[in-house]
């Protein structure tokens, strides 16, 4: 049986001597606040015998911040990430005892949004919600703005002018670089193609709009078939892919602008292409490390989760202390790009 960690172990992990752990679990001097979240993460990581002491010891004092989270897909990699890392910049950010209310709205119809939001609204000082841009969403975010409870929209921006702020990616943009990694490595010209969730999501309708201005404006010798609709499920992207590859055998490229890119990876496996089309899409989970490392899919448009959240935390601590901004604002974070060389 292995032994219980001890204050040594406990200060070999945190990387600072014994007497600081010493300090930080008796309160004897005064310690750097970022020095005893350190200990205080390391003492979570060894599982220490008096990690409930150290947190009385740092967050005692503190104001306590009541953040909501509304995110989707619970069983999915980059939401279990984006989960986990919500929590990490809660609990590090300074000067404060936060507390997460993390939860998954599964069903994107408007009455569920709309029910979630305000139930979350109720328990929180902030909210932060990857959602459709509905226009009854639109309304609750007005009703919670009244109630001085300030809504930030992630990743896919919605309630534009009435929620106090976005924080993601530059979809546009994210758009155009899917354009260009085809247009610049297809072996030759032809037709490519896009998939989106759904037109109600605002950031994937703006990868379209992206996507098809960069082919129109740079690289007019390819041709960009109708846009395909996937609802951002597995089964349907399989199947749209198998046909799409069917109806157009000189496809060149396609980018899954959403979600159910593990449908698209399935199929072009099941395939067994001679001649492999550009393939671009988002995030990096297993699956697409996978694909990239096979050479599948070409390029991975992801985004740096760890500084999204670092950044949201800091504009919800920001509103609750001073109030709805004058102008709601955008936050764009920089865009990662994975490739089959840097996985």
């Amino acid at each position: 049986m292995a032994s219980r960690p001890t204050i040594a172990d406990l200060a070999r992990v945190a990387g600072v001597s014994v007497a600081t752990v010493d300090r930080v679990l008796n309160g004897r001097h005064k310690v750097r606040e970022e020095t005893a979240r350190r200990v205080y993460d390391a003492a979570n990581e060894i599982g220490f015998h008096a990690v409930g002491l150290l947190q009385q010891r740092i967050f005692e004092g503190l104001p306590q911040y009541r953040l909501g989270f509304i995110l989707q897909k619970p069983d999915h990699h980059f939401y279990q990430i984006f989960a986990r890392e919500i929590e990490a910049a809660v609990q590090s950010h300074p000067g404060i005892r936060g507390v997460a209310q993390i939860d998954f709205c599964i069903p994107q119809t408007p009455v569920e949004l709309v029910e979630k939001l305000r139930e979350i609204g109720h328990r929180n000082q902030a909210v932060a919600m990857t959602a459709p841009d509905y226009p009854a969403l639109s309304v609750a975010v007005e009703e919670l703005k009244a109630k001085g409870i300030p809504v930030f929209s992630l990743l896919s921006d919605f309630a534009s002018g009435i929620r106090e702020g976005y924080v993601g990616l530059n979809n546009r943009k994210a758009g155009r670089t899917a354009a260009w990694m085809i247009a610049k490595t297809a072996t030759k010209p032809g037709k490519v193609a896009v998939f989106v969730g759904s037109h109600r999501y605002h950031g994937h309708e703006l990868r379209e709009i992206g996507f098809r201005s960069f082919f129109r404006e740079q690289a007019p010798e390819f041709d960009v078939v109708d846009t395909l609709v996937n609802l951002e499920t597995v089964q349907i992207t399989h199947e749209a892919t198998l046909d799409l590859l069917h109806r157009h055998p000189d496809l060149v490229g396609f980018y899954v602008a959403g979600g159910g890119m593990e449908g698209a990876i399935a199929a072009l496996r099941e395939a067994g292409l001679a001649s492999k089309p550009v393939v671009v899409v988002n995030e990096l989970t297993p699956v697409s490390r996978a694909a990239l490392a096979d050479e599948i899919v070409t390029l991975a448009i992801a985004t740096p989760l760890a500084r999204l959240c670092r950044e949201l935390v800091s504009l919800m601590v920001a509103a609750v202390d001073h109030g709805p901004a004058t102008a709601p604002g955008q936050t764009f974070l920089p865009i990662e790009l994975f490739i089959p060389e840097n996985v």
